[in-house]
């Protein structure tokens, strides 16, 4: 009898089955009927490569690298529109999260502006418990748009004058809570 890795386990399922096993909790995915609710409710919409509803269907065809290659998660908003009016109660942003994830792992993201953006965000949070704005938006702009920065300059010292920017990170109390949770989130997410 051969054991098989978890790896090669996941590499058998279908691109639907991992994004569904991916996405936390019941995505519904599987429900969705094709109506286009989802993306006439995104404010981003006209900006996507694809509407939600052509992601899943592609989902559902096996188009991996076509929907991790394309800007539609990365322009989600997060503003959950879509899944509250959606009629099958899909989980669409937790889909849109799931897909960026997974198009980061992959490295099928061509600009990685997002990317970029989404992982200094993330790191910040796991560091400081909250968002260094000042910290995230310089290396964001270095990195990608290194002539814009000095454009920003004046909004920056404008926020600071009004003390709405802070010059170094500010760690919450008991940052050891939050990384411990995240350390048990990363853990439990790796064996499942």
């Amino acid at each position: 009898m051969s054991t098989v890795t978890n790896s090669a386990a996941e590499e058998s399922l279908s691109f639907l089955e991992r994004v569904v096993r991916a996405t936390p909790g019941d995505s519904r995915l599987d429900m969705c009927i094709q109506c286009g609710t989802c993306g006439g409710s995104c404010p981003s919409g006209t900006d996507m490569d694809y509407s939600p509803r052509q992601v899943f269907a592609m989902i559902r065809a096996g188009m991996e690298e076509a929907v991790l290659a394309s800007n539609t998660p990365w322009y989600c908003v997060s503003c959950y529109f879509c899944t509250v009016r959606c009629p099958q109660e899909i989980h669409i942003t937790d889909i849109m999260y799931t897909l960026k994830n997974m198009a980061i792992a992959a490295n099928l993201y061509e600009d990685r502006t997002a990317p970029d953006f989404s992982q200094g965000f993330i790191s910040n949070v796991e560091n400081y418990g909250r968002s260094f704005e000042l910290g995230l938006a310089t290396r964001h702009y270095l990195r990608h748009q290194p002539l814009k920065l000095v454009g920003k300059a004046q909004m920056g010292l404008g926020m600071f004058t009004r003390g709405r920017l802070d010059l170094t990170p500010q760690k919450i109390e008991n940052i050891g809570q939050l990384q411990a949770v995240l350390q048990r989130a990363r853990e439990v997410e790796a064996a499942a």
